[in-house]
């Protein structure tokens, strides 16, 4: 997800990501559950409970950019690209937490600033780039999100 605020700041998170051997800046972002009948969630509804447990933030507007597979050369993975705005934050009593293993650092940015570390390599992550680079394209072609 891309999640704007009002101020036109970008949520990023900051993880370690064992296979790169380095703590990246990403677009929070999560996998689809499974049922036990071996459905998968609705990317939709995945898209909300992976901002919260990730950034502890719930959006009042959703817009859908598309989808695109990872790296459809070796997996079969494919992303739901978002953009969510009107964000608020999650009641702390009731909010969703991250998974056991994740170790999140909450980032904001501007969009212009999160939009030039994709294209100087500041943001490493494949799924981040595409969503700011959707995301720049959005604000040049109607100038906000």
């Amino acid at each position: 997800m891309v999640a704007v605020d009002a101020a036109g700041r970008v949520a990023l998170v900051r993880q370690w990501r064992l296979a790169a051997n380095d703590a990246l800046l990403e677009i929070p972002a999560g996998g689809l559950d499974i049922a036990d009948d071996g459905s998968k969630e609705d990317p939709d509804l995945a898209a909300a409970r992976e901002l919260e447990e990730e950034t502890g933030l719930r959006a009042g507007t959703w817009r859908k950019l598309g989808a695109f597979y990872s790296a459809p050369g070796f997996t079969d993975e494919l992303m739901h690209l978002y953009i969510a705005t009107e964000l608020t934050p999650a009641d702390p009593d009731g909010r969703l937490g991250p998974d056991e293993d994740e170790r999140l650092i909450l980032e904001w940015r501007p969009w212009q600033e999160a939009v030039s570390l994709a294209e100087t390599g500041g943001i490493r992550d494949a799924k981040s780039i595409v969503g700011l680079f959707w995301l720049a394209r959005v604000m040049e072609t109607e100038g906000r999100v």
